[in-house]
């Protein structure tokens, strides 16, 4: 089945970039990019959901926090529908609201801190051939105890990329099993609304909760690991300034070689 919808999660407070999302939301963030040869700055939600529209995802749902007005306002004449969380209970309570939207088919989760340099059309072809359950975006980091980590299974090749099956998911563990950490783009299908609603928890509900209850009852979660991509992150300020150079950086040297 073909991936037409996105689900991009923006209701976060935006704490650690507190004096810029106090007045502007995170997803309205620019990087820069090239447009017909020139050097310009585009909001990250633009460059999110124009990734995906490249590789053939068509309706977009964004799930706002009480004071997304502004980025509302943002993409009012765009194809996208907005639902809200007013309180912040975690990234997996955010996707909750989105169950409506998604039809009960496949979908695009997408964070609004961050985006891929690439990857997108690779997670795509890998759950259109295998029909899975979840399809994850991995990444080796140095700090595993600040994201979701997973451990795997080696599956081969899949279009230049180590192929893996997902065998356990955990959340900010104090002791990683593995460097493995999922990045914040990932395609579902409708189980993971019944791997979080069964989810026993206290505080937030943290979407790798539903990952690891896919595999728990025997899902299948498969991933690729990325390697020459990069994740540009804006969520915090030594990381959007990395993220600016690297793009102002990147078409720089393009420039320099047309």
């Amino acid at each position: 089945m073909k991936i037409e919808r996105a689900v991009i999660t923006a209701a976060g407070k935006g704490s650690r970039m507190k004096y810029i999302s106090s007045v502007m939301p995170k997803a309205l963030l620019p990087l820069f990019r090239n447009e017909e040869g020139k050097k310009v700055m585009r909001p990250i939600i633009d460059l999110i959901s124009n990734a995906l529209i490249d590789i053939g995802v068509k309706k977009f749902c964004l799930v706002v926090g009480s004071h997304g007005r502004l980025l509302m306002d943002y993409l009012f004449e765009r194809n996208f529908q907005f639902v809200v969380q007013s309180v912040p209970r975690g990234f997996g309570d955010a996707i909750m609201r989105a169950e409506d939207f998604t039809n009960n088919e496949p979908f695009f989760v997408h964070a609004d801190d961050g985006i891929l340099t690439g990857g997108y059309n690779e997670a795509k072809e890998v759950f259109e051939q295998n029909s899975p359950d979840g399809v994850l975006l991995l990444r080796k980091v140095n700090n595993p105890q600040r994201y979701g980590i997973v451990s795997v299974k080696d599956r081969g090749i899949f279009m230049n990329h180590r192929f893996v099956q997902v065998i356990e998911a955990e959340e900010k563990p104090m002791n990683p099993k593995s460097d493995i950490a999922i990045s914040a783009v990932y395609i579902f299908s409708s189980k993971i609304f019944n791997a979080l609603r069964n989810v026993e928890y206290s505080g937030e509900l943290e979407l790798t909760y539903g990952i690891k209850g896919i595999i728990d009852n025997g899902g299948e979660i498969l991933g690729l690991l990325l390697e020459d991509e990069k994740w540009l992150n804006v969520g915090d300020p030594d990381s959007y300034f990395n993220a600016l150079s690297y793009t102002y950086n990147m078409l720089t040297k393009w420039q320099s070689r047309s």
